[in-house]
């Protein structure tokens, strides 16, 4: 049944005509809690239209607080144990964050894969819970918890990623820095050619420009964009070179 109340319809409209906000079969079930704490619960196609839908709910007049319970639909289903796996081998295979270490809870158990290197800072706790990766911990900087984060998002099993990973010794962000952790995930993507792809960064809105050889690459590399923790925006203007 579908609840009737201004502040659920405006985001409803909102909602259904955002040209870049992609919606399953599956209805997004939108309900409120204490009069204006919105809750979003339901599955989107992409990580865009995740953050472009809680963008439309953060940005509507009324609404307090939000409960953020969409997920996005897996490029492959995978069990849980399945996404851990490649999750902590990808942690474990990315050379800048070597001296890191990396363990995995379930449940109450803590399983230590590889130990924090001595006299560094940093250990990444994986957790996977109903496809959903949540990374806690700490690390040493702001550029290894946004690579940590996107090699969750890569995995194909990967409904969301919860990156809550704090920064030791705490780092001020700025644009500078956010451009620079998207270079090095349009780099270590091995489907993109980023050799002609710039970065402007401006108020959390990332702008691409340059080309590419195909579409599938504009599509891949807006993407990962929008996996780079901190985005809000992603203006993609590269153009598709003719074969």
């Amino acid at each position: 049944m579908t609840t009737a109340h201004p502040i659920l319809d405006s985001i409803r409209d909102a909602m259904e005509h955002h040209p870049n906000i992609h919606l399953t079969p599956h209805p997004v079930h939108l309900s409120l809690e204490k009069g204006d704490v919105l809750i979003l619960d339901g599955e989107v196609q992409d990580v865009a239209s995740k953050k472009l839908l809680l963008e439309v709910a953060a940005s509507t007049r009324g609404v307090s607080g939000i409960v953020d319970r969409l997920h996005v639909v897996p490029a492959k289903p995978m069990s849980d144990t399945e996404v851990c796996q490649h999750v902590v081998d990808a942690l474990l295979d990315e050379p800048t964050l070597r001296d890191c270490g990396v363990r995995v809870r379930d449940g109450g158990e803590v399983r230590v894969l590889r130990p924090t290197a001595p006299g560094v800072r940093g250990c990444i706790d994986v957790r996977v819970e109903d496809g959903v990766v949540t990374l806690d911990g700490d690390i040493n900087s702001l550029a290894a918890k946004r690579l940590a984060g996107v090699l969750a998002w890569w995995v194909p099993g990967a409904r969301d990623v919860v990156n809550g990973l704090g920064v030791e010794p705490p780092e001020s962000d700025n644009d500078a820095e956010l451009s620079e952790a998207v270079h090095v995930v349009l780099d270590k993507d091995p489907f993109i050619d980023a050799g002609e792809i710039a970065v402007d960064t401006h108020g959390r809105t990332v702008t691409l420009r340059g080309v590419v050889h195909g579409e599938a690459q504009r599509r891949m590399a807006e993407n990962d964009v929008w996996y780079v923790f901190g985005v809000d925006q992603v203006e993609n203007h590269l153009t598709v070179l003719a074969p």
